[in-house]
């Protein structure tokens, strides 16, 4: 227990920073899942090619090489922000894609038909999305979207390489201090569940409001 309690400021800090990389990258990640989803159910071709190539490149793309790309990378043509920001983008922009197939799927569960009607009262693409299709497909992608966010929290365990504070990289300061690694771990992990079980609460509320039922 002393692990913690003396060291309560250090794990303080670092699931801190662990809950801001998941709430920041959680909106992003949302904004542009939404904005590549609706790209990827557009009637304009160009559109669907981008939502596309986009949702592939970054699906196939290990995180960590994306941190490099991102950290390491951006500065080299002129664009220097604080690697928290850096993290952030790296986090939302990977989450991002597998949000738009959440949503994509859930699109894809509401009836052509609905869609149509809406076009035939005069509604643009955009209305009949953002007022029709998408409502409904919302109620059924809670769930898979609750499941991406809590790996969004999970996977900001990397930015403690780049040098980010974050709940995973108050071992190393700990083991320089000469407590016992294992009780380091498993706070750690305390701090970990805490994160993921408040995600997975608030979904399960989102769900027993608006969810389809079975």
């Amino acid at each position: 227990m002393n692990v913690l309690t003396d060291n309560f400021s250090t794990f303080g800090d670092g699931f801190l920073g662990t809950v801001e990389l998941t709430v920041y990258a959680s909106v992003l990640a949302l904004v542009l899942g939404f904005l590549v989803a609706s790209f990827r159910v557009a009637p304009v071709g160009s559109l669907r090619v981008f939502g596309t190539v986009w949702v592939t490149v970054l699906r196939n793309t290990p995180l960590t090489l994306l941190f490099f790309a991102v950290l390491l990378g951006l500065p080299r043509f002129g664009l220097v922000l604080p690697f928290k920001v850096f993290a952030v983008l790296a986090l939302g922009c990977y989450t991002s894609a597998f949000i738009c197939e959440a949503l994509r799927s859930g699109i894809n569960t509401v009836p052509r038909g609905q869609g149509e009607a809406a076009r035939s009262l005069g509604m643009s693409f955009g209305q009949s999305l953002g007022l029709v299709v998408l409502p409904q497909a919302f109620r059924s992608v809670i769930p898979p979207v609750g499941s991406t966010l809590i790996a969004l929290a999970k996977n900001s365990a990397i930015a403690g390489a780049f040098s980010v504070t974050e709940l995973l990289g108050t071992y190393r300061t700990l083991s320089e201090l000469g407590y016992n690694i294992v009780w380091t771990f498993v706070w750690i992990a305390v701090g970990y569940l805490i994160i993921t079980l408040a995600i997975s609460a608030l979904f399960n509320v989102l769900e027993r409001k608006w969810g389809v039922a079975r």
